[in-house]
């Protein structure tokens, strides 16, 4: 453990942060998950709904900063086209 008081500090501070990001990212996968499961099965309502739910997740992270915003954006739009794609 560190003995000087800032680096006691930026212990605290960098777990604090990785759980609070670790918690953002599980939910964006979470997010992911129930609009790739929509379009497997089929479901073109409950992707559609899935997938707005996902993009206000994404979003959010990225304005977090927990995402680039390229990385938000290139999910946000895989996800789109795979709705997209359904007939």
């Amino acid at each position: 453990m560190a003995n000087i008081k800032s680096a006691k500090k930026r212990v605290e501070v960098s777990k604090k942060r990785y759980e609070k990001n670790k918690a953002v990212k599980s939910s964006v996968k979470t997010a992911i998950k129930k609009v790739d499961a929509a379009v497997a099965a089929g479901d073109k309502a409950a992707a559609q709904a899935a997938l707005l739910n996902a993009t206000s997740v994404i979003d959010k992270a990225a304005t977090k900063g927990v995402y680039h915003k390229n990385n938000a954006s290139r999910k946000v739009s895989r996800l789109a086209k795979a709705v997209a794609a359904m007939a």
